[in-house]
């Protein structure tokens, strides 16, 4: 199902210049490639007028300011674990400083965000032009002393439907559900619900007409969410040969996290004095993070980028992320499907095609031979607007 669009590409009004319709229009832009709308798809030219783009010149009125802009053009990158309005070192912060966060991601070439969960309502910057199209998750929704303290709506079992059906109308067609988190009791990662919680969770968002997604640690969690028929993975280190069989087949994407992921080697140490047991499975995950994404992909499993920016994390880090995935093995145009194409199919959101809203990226070289060119963006362009 596809998701809600965030808002129309219109041009941002200036500061103290009233309303857009009084001002001159923005320049066309005349885009002299190659412009890549998929993996083996390209253009050799295009132009953006009004905000949208467009693959054949069009009819301009005498006068119109044309900009010309030559290089490789690819679409906006994504960002579909973010956390914006989460705080550093954790905690609700004000929208000023999420939007803050925003502004730091788009001018890494960041201009699509699916929201992973935040404490304060960000809906407002749905409406701020100059920022990434953003896609809300609402809040978290985790058990009882089960998650990070102050992040999530906590709830036991019989709660969880009607909170699901909550937080699926106050987002943008996404609920989020903590998977599992570690036990003190036990002394190690387990899965916070039982089977029947799963299953009435997806039920419950399914019913409201939303996706469900899980953030999962533990290799326990995976079966149990598959099972239950949810729609995507977050992290999913504990992925097994079974389980990615399993969400290759189901068509069930895996949003990576690797840059996270390398911050288990702190969490184990933090844990390791009394939680020994704990400590020993992050360090596990960790180790196998590059072999399980790499047999992810090689499965036919679609991997999504995500960065968990927010809170440990700090914003703009998403080229990091891509690095991460080389290491992983992947080639460059996959690396590009995962941050790029493969977002945008997933979210429904538009890409180059004609007509589209022109968020996109100019880079010197073509990012399908090395991924790395993506960091030497000579133009960042908003709803048809030069931002960065």
């Amino acid at each position: 199902m596809p998701e809600k669009s965030r808002r129309e590409p219109v041009p941002e009004t200036p500061s103290g210049e009233g309303e857009s319709a009084l001002r001159a229009p923005d320049p066309v832009l005349h885009l002299r490639g190659p412009i890549l709308l998929g993996p083996e798809q390209e253009l050799a030219e295009a132009w953006v007028v009004d905000g949208r783009i467009r693959h054949r010149r069009p009819d301009l009125p005498g006068g119109r300011e044309i900009h010309r802009i030559d290089g490789v053009v690819v679409p906006g990158l994504a960002d579909l674990h973010c956390h914006l309005g989460i705080g550093d070192g954790g905690g609700g912060t004000t929208l000023e400083t999420a939007r803050q966060q925003a502004l730091t991601d788009r001018d890494t070439g960041v201009l699509l965000i699916r929201d992973a969960g935040s404490i304060i309502d960000t809906s407002p910057l749905q409406h701020q032009q100059d920022l990434p199209r953003l896609i809300r998750c609402g809040r978290h929704l985790a058990r009882t002393r089960r998650y990070l303290r102050g992040y999530a709506d906590e709830r036991e079992p019989a709660e969880l439907p009607a909170a699901i059906a909550r937080e699926a109308r106050r987002g943008d067609g996404w609920v989020k559900l903590v998977g599992d988190w570690i036990d003190r009791d036990v002394g190690d990662l387990t899965p916070c619900w039982g089977a029947e919680d799963f299953a009435a969770a997806a039920e419950a968002a399914h019913d409201a007409g939303a996706r469900i997604t899980v953030h999962t640690f533990d290799e326990a969690t995976l079966p149990l969410a598959l099972d239950a028929g949810f729609d995507c993975l977050e992290h999913a280190t504990g992925l097994t040969d079974q389980t990615i069989a399993r969400a290759a087949a189901a068509g069930v994407p895996v949003v990576t996290t690797l840059v996270n992921v390398d911050e288990f080697e702190r969490y184990a140490r933090q844990g390791e004095r009394k939680f020994p047991d704990y400590a020993a499975h992050m360090r596990r995950l960790r180790a196998g993070r590059f072999t399980r994404t790499r047999d992810a992909h090689d499965a036919g499993v679609q991997l999504l980028v995500g960065t968990d920016a927010g809170g440990v994390l700090g914003h703009g880090i998403l080229h990091d992320e891509l690095d991460e995935l080389a290491r992983a093995g992947l080639e460059p145009t996959a690396i590009l499907d995962a941050a790029a194409w493969a977002p945008r199919r997933f979210l429904g959101a538009p890409g180059l095609e004609d007509g589209a809203p022109a968020d996109l990226l100019v880079v010197p070289r073509d990012p399908r031979t090395d991924h790395r060119v993506l960091r030497e963006r000579s133009h960042v362009v908003l709803g048809g607007r030069i931002v960065a």
